[in-house]
């Protein structure tokens, strides 16, 4: 496989964030491919006091300290894994959680996995997670190669983006760092 560059996500939270919008991630799953497109985010970095890592470097958040194009993956509420990519400098904790994505190709394996079928499979964090198969284990695993990886796709244009604050979280609440594709049917909240 060819080695990809992620110079694109060596940039601010809020820049990576939108520029995600319409990148795709595949997933090798029992042998198979399934891919979705990236259609909500929301930017953190260590100057955010929402952020993992605004306190600093943990072993919790050793991954998001990597160089951009990183998989950070977390635990939540102690039942949901969250995946963030991860963005700027290496050393500085920045990523973008992946809030909601569209199936692309392989939704019947999404489906089984959810035991669900329509937009409910994948509009959300934890979904999107268990829909993928993506828990700690992968937390610091380069996105340029298996078992799960990101493939770039053309910026969308800043017309098809709609812009707000972050979803279920209790500090910067009013910070505009939630970025969605506006005709998107998967995402997780208007």
């Amino acid at each position: 496989m060819e080695k990809r560059n992620f110079s694109w996500l060596n940039v601010p939270a809020e820049e990576a964030a939108r520029r995600l919008l319409g990148c795709e991630l595949v997933r090798e799953l029992d042998g198979r491919k399934v891919r979705v497109r990236i259609v909500e985010t929301e930017a953190y970095d260590q100057a955010d006091e929402a952020s993992h890592t605004f306190r600093g470097r943990t072993q919790r958040n050793e991954a998001m300290f990597k160089g951009a194009g990183h998989l950070y993956v977390y635990f939540t509420y102690g039942m949901h894994h969250c995946c963030n990519v991860v963005c700027g400098p290496e050393g500085f904790g920045s990523g973008v959680l992946i809030r909601a994505v569209e199936p692309v190709e392989g939704i019947e394996m999404i489906e089984a996995r959810r035991g669900m079928s329509g937009v409910n499979v994948t509009n959300g964090p934890g979904k999107i997670c268990h829909a993928l198969d993506i828990d700690r284990r992968l937390s610091g695993h380069s996105l340029a190669g298996p078992p799960v990886w990101l493939i770039r796709r053309p910026a969308l244009p800043d017309s098809a983006i709609t812009t707000g604050p972050r979803i279920g979280i209790s500090k910067a609440v009013h910070e505009l760092r939630r970025f969605y594709v506006t005709d998107s049917r998967y995402v997780s909240k208007r």
